[in-house]
């Protein structure tokens, strides 16, 4: 079991039991700088608060305390993962579907590595991107990474999801 794995046991439960998902969880840095960082949603999808970032923080805290899974000291970090938020699991695709995204895969599709354009939701396993006119299929084991663009569009989604609720 990774180090990865052994914290998102950890942490995932809190993080459901409080009314909250796990969007991300990094560990960065080198041995004298290590910053554990926690990007966590509200379950309702209201916006986080500093509030909701400073109670998941306390609740983490202690369990990482008691457990000790990082060597060396570290720094936590736990935020909101923004409106032009990393997508990490296969159905934020689909949550996202309509919206602008970048995509990096970890090896040529089509050619290219990285692509920009308009999320189409998942087929099975694979994400469908609008690529300059094309729908290009990355497999979702491929994507090194991918995010939301900050649009006007995003921003109205956003602000009137957080206005409803």
């Amino acid at each position: 079991m990774t180090l990865n794995d052994t914290l998102n046991e950890l942490i995932e439960p809190i993080c459901d039991q409080m009314g909250y998902d796990l969007v991300r969880l990094q560990l960065q840095g080198g041995n004298s700088r290590k910053v554990l960082q926690i990007m966590a949603e509200r379950k309702d999808r209201q916006a986080m608060t500093v509030d909701d970032c400073a109670d998941l923080s306390r609740a983490i805290s202690p369990a990482l305390d008691e457990k000790d899974p990082i060597e060396d000291n570290y720094t936590l970090e736990v935020s909101s993962p923004g409106i032009d938020r990393p997508l990490v699991k296969l159905n934020d695709f689909d949550r996202f579907k309509g919206f602008e995204a970048k995509i990096e895969a970890l090896t040529l599709i089509n050619g290219r590595k990285r692509f920009s354009g308009r999320l189409q939701g998942v087929d099975g396993d694979d994400v469908v991107l609008l690529f300059e006119n094309e729908d290009v299929r990355i497999p979702f084991d491929q994507i090194a990474k991918a995010k939301l663009i900050l649009t006007d569009e995003l921003l109205a989604a956003f602000a009137s999801q957080n206005d409803e609720e």
